[in-house]
């Protein structure tokens, strides 16, 4: 139920913005609008403001909306309401009038990022976790522990890491540019500082994918090498371990944290057998010597070690917040930054680049929206900035039956002095249908196997 209501909420929200950017638009250039409608399909509830003409709609199926503007290409026109009619507006009001749509979606994406700024978030500390050898992070000098200060890539100031996320966040961005990037950070025992570089033009041209993220190793921030809550008859109760020990070696080997100890554990050998270790714990001020044999256990992804408890504790946390001008500038940035991300993997999708498997439908953003909901009305709003952007950058594509591919015949207009032709208007038409009906059918795919696969 959580989902369904948060899924239309955001529906209902999104498309309200974007429709009301055309409404508010078109009434300030003097066009007369005939319907304002949320939603597609079986009008539910009409009503009609006060000192206007427009007809508000909230319809039966939210996967929607449109506004409905006096047109003669529609329908005859009075003489006396030609001046207010669409199509008889200058070419600069009415490209002011379509794009004001997806520039709504964008504009209500920086109100809220920046919300979440004058807010504040609880984020994951900027502490990564042991890479995996072999790893970009790895081959940077990262051990597991290190506090990233700062990151730093070619021919730009170092930008200040507030989190975890940000973190993440700033490495995504280089890794899709092919730029390498320096991490500066503190060291937890004693502070001492240290640097690396990050070689992540290695990933140029390559699809920045899970495994992508997997080989450049920063994949989670730090957690306590702890053992938690543990399963009856497995492997882990038999050695003798319990809830709150401290692992600090395993086969004599410093374990830094939560993630190198879950590497530890799931050591195979050539022949798939799991070795016997000498635990090395912490418990109550005492050192223990505990040895542990983890079991070999078949799962989806295949056969894995594991001892039946689980490891590593919480991390640091640390609250990212800002004040009003410093979080309004953020949340314009971070509008732009999605944006760009946006079209770059778009970019990437068309040229082959990047797998069609980064596109979602309704069904993944229902699922997205329940669980972003469960976790909190900041997650929330943030999923909601998210959806926002990629809508508003999505119906900026020059695609005909969008928002953008009505711009690009406007440029046209504006290039050539006079309109796309009807015959031209009606053949972009179906083909942007088609397009846009095959997209919708791949974003549906995945959505069923993401869900069902």
């Amino acid at each position: 139920m959580l989902t369904l209501v948060a899924f239309i909420v955001a529906l209902g929200l999104l498309i309200a913005i974007h429709e009301y950017g055309h409404y508010r638009v078109a009434v300030a250039c003097g066009v007369k609008v005939l319907r304002f409608s949320i939603g597609i399909g079986k009008p539910l509830l009409k009503w009609k403001g006060r000192n206007t003409d427009t007809e508000f709609v909230i319809a039966a199926l939210p996967l929607g909306g449109y506004v409905r503007m006096l047109d003669e290409r529609e329908a005859a026109v009075p003489a006396e309401q030609l001046h207010r009619a669409f199509n008889r507006q200058s070419l600069l009001k009415r490209a002011a009038i379509v794009a004001a749509g997806p520039l709504a979606n964008l504009l209500l994406a920086i109100v809220l990022y920046s919300l979440v700024n004058w807010v504040g978030i609880q984020q994951p500390k900027a502490i990564v976790s042991a890479p995996q050898a072999g790893t970009l992070a790895e081959q940077a000098g990262l051990r597991g522990g290190e506090w990233v200060q700062s990151m730093q890539v070619a021919g730009a100031e170092p930008a200040a890491v507030e989190s975890f996320e940000d973190l993440r966040w700033k490495i995504t961005q280089a890794a899709l540019n092919g730029q390498d990037a320096t991490l500066s950070w503190l060291t937890q025992d004693g502070g001492s500082a240290g640097q690396g570089d990050l070689r992540l033009s290695v990933l140029a041209g390559a699809e920045l994918n899970q495994a992508a993220l997997d080989r450049i190793g920063i994949t989670m921030p730090w957690t306590p090498a702890v053992v938690g809550d543990l399963t009856p008859g497995m492997p882990a109760q038999k050695a003798g371990l319990q809830a709150g020990d401290v692992v600090l070696r395993v086969d004599g080997r410093r374990v830094n944290d939560g993630a190198q100890l879950r590497m530890l554990i799931r050591q195979v050998d050539a022949n798939q057998r799991v070795p016997a270790q000498q635990w090395q714990v912490a418990r109550n001020g005492k050192i223990l010597e505990i040895a542990v044999q983890p079991e070999l256990v078949e799962t989806p992804e295949g056969s894995v070690a594991r001892i039946g408890a689980l490891i590593g504790g919480a991390p640091e946390w640390v609250l990212v917040q800002k004040n009003f001008v410093d979080g309004l500038t953020a949340g314009v940035v971070k509008t732009w930054e999605v944006s760009l991300l946006s079209l770059q993997m778009m970019a990437k999708m068309v040229t082959g680049q990047a797998s069609l498997d980064n596109l979602s439908g309704p069904l993944t953003i229902a699922d997205y929206a329940g669980k972003s909901a469960s976790m909190g009305l900041v997650q929330y709003i943030l999923f909601l900035a998210l959806i926002s952007v990629s809508l508003g950058v999505l119906n900026l594509l020059p695609l005909p039956v969008l928002d953008g591919g009505h711009l690009m015949y406007y440029l046209w207009e504006g290039v050539t002095g006079h309109p796309v032709s009807d015959v031209w208007a009606e053949r972009l038409q179906r083909v942007g249908i088609g397009l846009l009906l095959v997209m919708m059918s791949i974003a549906l795919f995945n959505d069923i196997s993401r869900i069902w696969g």
